[in-house]
């Protein structure tokens, strides 16, 4: 699989989404006898909102460090949860689109046999 390629920004826009993601997971917990749902705390453990507040920092140097955090924790996640966060914030492969969608930019395949 291809490894993506983020910048700061990018990384940003896919961190603050990836805690989206993991938030959305929801776990069933008994608070005095009765199940309640409560969400998921995979971003906290992973240290999401650490890698966020780097990226949103003023100074170059800590952008950078949350920059490194963050492409060192991308390899590690899920296939699923990595589609999920790219769908999200709207990157896309164009070898996966069909020639009628607009963003695509693909030549039509031409039948070898009514050439």
């Amino acid at each position: 699989m291809e490894l993506e390629i983020f910048t700061t920004e990018t990384a940003l826009d896919a961190a603050t989404e990836l805690r989206r993601v993991l938030a959305a997971r929801t776990h069933r917990r008994k608070v005095l006898g009765q199940e309640v749902l409560v969400p998921g705390q995979l971003g906290e453990a992973l240290q999401l909102p650490r890698i966020i507040n780097r990226l949103q920092s003023k100074q170059q140097r800590f952008r950078e460090q949350g920059l490194d955090d963050f492409q060192e924790l991308w390899p590690t996640l899920s296939v699923t949860t990595r589609e999920k966060v790219l769908n999200a914030i709207g990157w896309y492969d164009p070898k996966d689109l069909n020639w009628e969608d607009k963003r695509s930019n693909r030549r039509p395949i031409i039948d070898p046999d009514n050439a």
